[in-house]
């Protein structure tokens, strides 16, 4: 147990020394959670700009175009001529262009036909274009009704749920933690485990009595402890800048944190046993990581990801890692609900340290 606190001290104090590693290896993950919350951190809103042309010139023709001007959803602009309009759809100005025909109003009072209203748009842009379509055809199939007095058969009623406001921040910040769980532990165990055998401390630590149990689990409490701190330190940081709340229980957080930390330590192993060098465990830490960072859900929702991908990506222990912490930080999911992510993370930890066990070498 002597042995255990000693080096779980000096761990610690490695830590300590190199405040360079320590300060970056903070540093990053809070830059990035800066950034990319301040870019796209907020509620996300589409804007949809349109430009009227009135070719007829009517007080017909002004009561349709002020539907559009007093429509709080689309941004309107005016244009004297088709040709101008079309230009500022060419050019991204403008979403949409609504043309009112000559003859609109003269054909609203004899009602002899339904009147078509052209709206130009930009076909390299559908998404927007779409939804910019299906907003203007809505606000004329009700302004159509309206002049001819059309009572439904069938209505709708609109009862509105109080859903979770979950802003891209808050999607972010826990993926963040994820990701500096996983860097740290599978990097960092890698790197400086491989150091450490090719400087022969392994080797004059396997001269002692000191067990190999003794020693990976002095290195697991010292980097639970910097990692533990360091992700208080980057969830307390989004708090004071993006007001990041955690809705579930901290001990939830905590736990997930710890397990995480485990199994991607016992990873660490895996690639420490398998490098020859300190060279090679990097670019191989790397190989493994880099896909994970896009395969797990760190910046971008599992569920979008093609379906030919989603086996592969249900088995990664990121993605559970990242969904648990979701779950516990924004939606506030108890721990009991939370048992897949629990077992794959277990699993992950458990056959981890199994190969470590298998592949570790003390020269």
């Amino acid at each position: 147990m002597r042995a255990y606190w000693q080096l779980t001290l000096a761990q610690l104090r490695i830590f300590a020394r190199n405040k360079q590693v320590l300060f970056f290896t903070l540093l990053f993950p809070v830059i990035l959670m800066v950034a990319l919350g301040s870019f796209v951190g907020g509620e996300t809103s589409l804007s949809l700009t349109a430009g009227v042309v009135d070719r007829d010139g009517t007080d017909a023709s002004k009561d349709l175009k002020d539907l559009f001007y007093e429509n709080e959803g689309i941004e309107t602009k005016d244009y004297k001529s088709v040709k101008a309009g079309k230009e500022a759809v060419e050019s991204g100005d403008v979403q949409l262009l609504i043309e009112i025909p000559e003859g609109y109003g003269t054909s609203l009072e004899e009602r002899d036909a339904a009147f078509t209203v052209p709206v130009y748009y930009n076909e390299k842009n559908l998404t927007t274009a779409e939804l910019g379509l299906t907003a203007v055809n809505g606000i004329i199939d009700q302004y159509s009704k309206d002049l001819v007095d059309y009572q439904p058969l069938v209505t709708i009623e609109k009862v509105g749920i109080e859903a979770l406001n979950i802003r891209y921040i808050d999607f972010l910040v826990p993926g963040i933690v994820a990701m500096m769980i996983m860097s740290n532990n599978m990097n960092g165990v890698a790197g400086q485990i491989s150091a450490w055998r090719e400087r022969g401390i392994l080797r004059r630590m396997q001269g002692t009595r000191l067990k190999a149990s003794t020693f990976i689990a002095a290195q697991i409490t010292a980097r639970l402890l910097l990692n533990g701190t360091q992700a208080l330190l980057v969830v307390l940081i989004a708090n004071l800048i993006f007001d990041i709340n955690v809705a579930g229980s901290w001990l939830a957080l905590i736990f997930f944190i710890v397990l995480g930390t485990l199994a991607f330590m016992a990873l660490g192993f895996i690639i420490a046993g398998l490098a020859k060098n300190p060279e090679s465990a990097g670019p191989i830490a790397g190989f493994v990581t880099f896909p994970m960072l896009f395969l797990g859900g760190v910046f971008f929702p599992i569920n979008n990801m093609p379906d030919l991908i989603q086996p592969i990506v249900k088995v990664l222990p990121i993605a559970h890692l990242t969904s648990a912490l979701r779950e516990t930080m924004n939606i506030g999911t108890s721990f009991l609900a939370l048992g897949t992510e629990t077992l794959i993370l277990g699993v992950w930890l458990v056959g981890g340290f199994a190969i470590a066990s298998w592949v570790f070498k003390w020269e």
